[in-house]
């Protein structure tokens, strides 16, 4: 089915679904800690989850690890470090392998920060999304302006070389003055990662539910254009929709994602990716999503939820749906190293949307020109139809 010579960098993506509160935005796999976090049973879990997954990637290296949730910073720095030295234990992570923790201020565990580094963990995702307190309150955060600044801080102060800072805009209330606010804000703080991030109502969320009154679309939009020249005026490139960095600091996990690398999933409703040269095959699978039936399979088969193998026909649309967002584009050679296949599998939509003036493609990249990626949308439904017709 497909010609693997070699197989694509490989990440690991850890899920720690539990939070003080869900926010009425959130559509993640997240629940509100009720009697306290069962840390040590969970970490549990996740290693034994990893090794039922160790026969899918055996002699292969780790580029990147994500530990995400829910607000994995909940859990103690003990607690991740035995997470990570299980890790390392049961797998060979490259010497400058990037780990990522994602981390929410307003709450005690900003304190552990110099601990948490001293784990191992070298990058922080730290949920920020305003640093306005009226804005904040609107989007049922726990923490205000201070404490997210204080998190910025002490996150350098910890020896966080590299961190990120999320942002949203378009939320209820805002208006240009706020949304430029909080970008200047987070520009001050010398993070080297920006997230900037339109609000949406994602299904089954509260706010899709009983939605809030946002910015028309023309405001919204002044928003996005308003940040990014700030953020391009303060040296961040952006690289991808909605990411900015500063020169050599784009997240190495996510960059993996968009170029259609593996990943193991581990966590409950962790979802993972893994290319199989023997099988000539690329397969899709998810865990187990409620925590408490996770914690009873975690030590048996029983944890994978489901998995299905990624046809050739689809190959093409789910790489294009992801590298194309990136906006120096992808490497011709990437796409037969990442997919076991030639890139004359997508050629006919290819040379459409380049007729279109919407793909550029050169002796050694694709990308998407600026028209392009303001219409990703309909690039990516070119491909779509690509795939309907090869079916």
């Amino acid at each position: 089915m497909f010609n693997f010579t070699t197989l694509p960098p490989l990440s690991l993506y850890i899920h720690i679904p539990w939070c003080v509160q869900k926010c009425p935005y959130c559509d993640f796999n997240s629940h509100e800690m009720r009697a306290g976090i069962l840390e040590n049973d969970y970490i549990d879990a996740l290693l034994n989850d990893l090794e039922q997954d160790l026969p899918r990637i055996w002699g292969r290296k780790v580029v990147s690890v994500f530990i995400g949730g829910g607000t994995p910073s909940l859990f103690s720095p003990g607690a991740l470090d035995r997470l990570i030295s299980g890790i390392r234990a049961r797998l060979q992570l490259i010497t400058d392998c990037e780990i990522t923790m994602e981390a929410n201020p307003g709450t005690v565990e900003v304190g552990k920060f110099a601990e948490f580094r001293s784990t191992g963990i070298n990058r922080l995702s730290i949920g920020i999304q305003s640093f306005n307190d009226d804005a904040l309150k609107r989007l049922g955060r726990i923490h205000g302006r201070k404490e997210a600044i204080r998190a910025a801080e002490q996150a350098h102060d910890a020896g966080f070389d590299s961190f990120n800072l999320d942002l949203m805009f378009g939320l209820p209330g805002q208006d240009l003055k706020m949304a430029a606010e909080d970008v200047a804000t987070a520009i001050d703080l010398q993070s080297e990662h920006l997230s900037y991030y339109q609000l949406t109502m994602e299904p089954n969320t509260l706010f899709h539910r009983y939605p809030p009154v946002l910015p028309d679309d023309d405001l919204i939009w002044s928003m996005q254009q308003q940040g990014q020249a700030a953020m391009a005026k303060a040296g961040f490139e952006q690289y991808e929709v909605s990411a900015y960095a500063q020169p050599n600091n784009q997240c190495r996990h996510n960059i993996n994602y968009w170029q259609f690398g593996d990943y193991l999933g581990i966590g409950a409703g962790a979802h993972g990716k893994i290319s199989d040269a023997s099988q000539q095959s690329i397969t899709r699978l998810w865990k187990v999503k409620q925590p408490g039936q996770y914690l009873g399979y975690a030590s048996s088969p029983a944890v994978v939820g489901g998995e299905t193998l990624i046809t050739r026909e689809e190959v093409g649309l789910e790489f294009m749906m992801n590298a194309l967002r990136l906006k120096e584009g992808f490497d011709t050679e990437v796409f037969a190293l990442h997919t076991g296949l030639p890139i004359s599998n997508v050629e006919s939509a290819l040379k459409k949307l380049e007729q279109e003036g919407l793909v550029e493609w050169g002796l050694h990249t694709i990308k998407t020109t600026g028209r392009g990626w303001q219409y990703l949308d309909h690039v990516v439904q070119q491909f779509l139809t690509n795939a309907s017709k090869a079916s």
